[in-house]
């Protein structure tokens, strides 16, 4: 049986960087009768990420960053390696991963393929992310890459080889699920 949800009140917590908001809601229970609920949920909007891979030199592209949420739950410095990422804002997701991948890595990439769209962490965030994978060569880098600086983005570009990336997740190196779920995607389809 689907459950059946009736929201009774919605309150906005938080309207700063995002929107955390408080729902209360009746849900309808197996047995039939109706349990009322409360909880939370950040809104920030959807997503898309991408990994850059080159086959002939069996490299990626990744980046490292300072990520707030990890420094308080324990990354000693902050810093994040993962693959390109951004907010759709008003785009829709090919085009915001194009401009994403071109603000972060200087790279300008023309066929980014869609692979499949994820919930990361739906117990308490919205956000549907859209995972891509594209080709890309040395003669596509337009500039360094880095961000852009009015968002206070600060992003290493990082080039390695595919196998280094794979070693990175067992040692514990990458620990951002979007880099680990898009590099494992390579492996099983063997785009390296």
């Amino acid at each position: 049986m689907e459950p059946q949800i009736k929201v009774i009140k919605s309150e906005i917590l938080s309207n700063n960087w995002y929107t955390l908001k408080k729902i209360t809601y009746k849900i309808r229970k197996s047995d039939g009768g109706w349990e009322i609920q409360s909880r939370e949920a950040y809104d920030r909007g959807n997503g898309a990420t991408i990994l850059l891979y080159n086959t002939e030199n069996r490299t990626v592209i990744l980046t490292r960053q300072f990520r707030l949420p990890t420094y308080i739950n324990g990354n000693e410095n902050g810093m994040l390696i993962e693959a390109t990422a951004g907010l759709l804002d008003q785009d829709n997701p090919e085009d915001c991963i194009r401009r994403e991948t071109e603000e972060e890595t200087g790279y300008k990439i023309t066929q980014p393929k869609k692979i499949f769209e994820a919930y990361m962490s739906p117990g308490s965030v919205t956000e549907i992310l859209h995972f891509f994978v594209a080709t890309y060569t040395h003669e596509m880098k337009m500039h360094e890459g880095g961000g852009i600086e009015h968002e206070q983005e600060n992003i290493e570009v990082l080039e390695m080889p595919f196998e280094r990336a794979v070693a990175m997740i067992k040692s514990g190196e990458i620990k951002d699920a979007k880099t680990i779920l898009l590099v494992q995607y390579a492996q099983l389809h063997k785009l390296l």
